[in-house]
């Protein structure tokens, strides 16, 4: 790949975040509208949204679709942006459509026109490649809102999907629940089905609200129960009932009560696909495709895993998890005190200092006692003496302070054996640095066990 391209399409960044439609109309315009006849699920929420996205791609692979994935942000690599039949987009692929996006996008400057920012950019690579590839469905997974938000350029999408509503990103789109639902709700079109699982009354209720207005079926599973019948750290098994059809059962490799509730929204969308007859599934295929999806960078355990399934024991388990706001912090700590109670925990923290950071501590704190402080890479990040000193007052004085991701594994590493688990935490900037620098070796654990020719992930 042309590492020049990478470097045009991050130029664009200087425009910053700018919601609005205008920009992109005209850069996909220049384009040929490549976006125009895809078949899209549109996919909003503040947290699950990710997972969502990959309980779907991988159940409809796994019944005979292509799929086309577009997410936001990536983990490790650029490329992991947009994917098609379980790839990434190769560097051959982002050169020649990223050129062609880059080329159309500084046309518009020329033109005096307003330039496209680098999200609106990197959608318009998606689609000039969808295009060309014709996935069956593509899923796309909003970036930041839903109104104004690049994803929301589709016309006609199959469904429209709302996984939750939380605080986050309140700068950019409003104070309270129901104005952040507001912006959300923005991605339903007219006739189109909505599946909302969304939890608040006062944001349901925007979302309902907004879904009549536009003349949409709306899907509200928020009160559909799921039933755990067992869970471990690396998978469980969840049951339901939805819209009178059985779904018992199932076996999924992500770990977490929330990971449940977000099946059941990928699930309530198939099923209304299904009932439309939009799409056909065979039950076996998708539980064997719903089992193999994995969000990484989600309570995602990383070291250990083998250890764990084949003798039942800690050596330690590292665990990667991109709780980077309020409810993504309980969520986990939610997750780790049902799984872990009772047990020795190091956690190594980043978080941006844009975000609710002391709420986030205060659910990061009932984790453990003992927290290792670092920074992610981001010229947002939140200082590592700042953390610290935020977590002295709490009465937790960290138990080291390191200033990036290499140095905080480093840190971690050479104490992670007096523990049972070890939690990586915090923003996905951190994650995604952390999981690179593990899955290349640069733990002692993992090369060593790459000498011996094991597997650890």
């Amino acid at each position: 790949m042309d590492k020049n391209i990478i470097e045009r399409i991050h130029g664009f960044d200087r425009f910053g975040i700018v919601l609005g439609m205008e920009r992109l109309e005209e850069l996909l315009r220049r384009l040929g509208d490549p976006q125009d006849g895809l078949r899209c699920i549109h996919v909003a929420g503040t947290n699950g949204k990710g997972s969502v996205c990959k309980f779907l791609e991988s159940g409809l692979a796994a019944c005979g679709y292509k799929v086309g994935l577009y997410i936001s942000p990536f983990i490790e690599v650029f490329n992991e942006r947009i994917q098609y039949d379980g790839r990434y987009i190769t560097d051959e692929e982002l050169d020649r459509y990223g050129w062609q996006a880059v080329k159309a996008a500084e046309d518009m400057v020329a033109d005096g026109l307003v330039s496209p920012t680098e999200f609106e950019v990197v959608m318009a690579i998606a689609f000039l490649f969808y295009r060309d590839v014709q996935p069956d469905i593509v899923i796309l997974e909003c970036g930041m809102g839903g109104e104004g938000d690049a994803t929301n350029i589709i016309r006609n999408p199959l469904a429209c999907i709302f996984t939750s509503v939380s605080y986050d990103h309140m700068q950019v789109l409003g104070d309270t629940l129901e104005k952040i639902a507001a912006t959300k709700a923005g991605i339903i079109k007219d006739g189109a089905p909505v599946i909302s699982n969304v939890k608040d009354h006062g944001p349901a209720a925007v979302i309902a609200r907004t879904a009549y207005q536009k003349g949409s079926r709306l899907y509200d599973v928020s009160k559909i129960r799921t039933s755990v019948d067992w869970e471990s750290p690396v998978s469980q098994q969840v049951s339901m009932q939805l819209m009178e059809t059985d779904y018992s059962e199932i076996e999924i490799s992500m770990a977490g009560r929330h990971q449940a509730e977000n099946l059941k929204t990928a699930l309530a969308c198939i099923e209304v696909l299904r009932r439309s007859r939009r799409i056909q599934v065979e039950r076996s295929r998708l539980y064997e495709g719903l089992k193999n999806a994995v969000q990484p960078g989600r309570f995602e355990v990383v070291l250990g895993r083998e250890e764990w399934e084949r003798e039942g024991r800690f050596a330690p388990m590292v665990v990667l998890d991109g709780a980077h706001n309020e409810a993504g912090a309980q969520a986990l700590q939610e997750t780790m005190q049902r799984l872990f109670e009772g047990r020795k925990i190091l956690l190594v923290t980043g978080i941006l200092a844009d975000k609710e950071v002391d709420a986030i501590l205060d659910q990061f704190t009932k984790i453990t006692d003992r927290i290792l402080v670092t920074e992610p890479e981001s010229p947002r990040r939140l200082p590592a003496d700042q953390m610290a000193e935020k977590l002295r007052k709490r009465g937790i004085p960290p138990v080291e302070v390191t200033e990036n991701a290499e140095d905080g594994l480093a840190a971690a590493e050479e104490i992670w054996n007096e523990y049972e688990v070890v939690l990586f935490a915090g923003s996905l900037y951190l994650i995604g640095a952390i999981r690179r620098l593990i899955r290349n070796g640069a733990s002692g654990r993992e090369t060593a066990a790459k000498k011996e020719n094991t597997t650890v992930l």
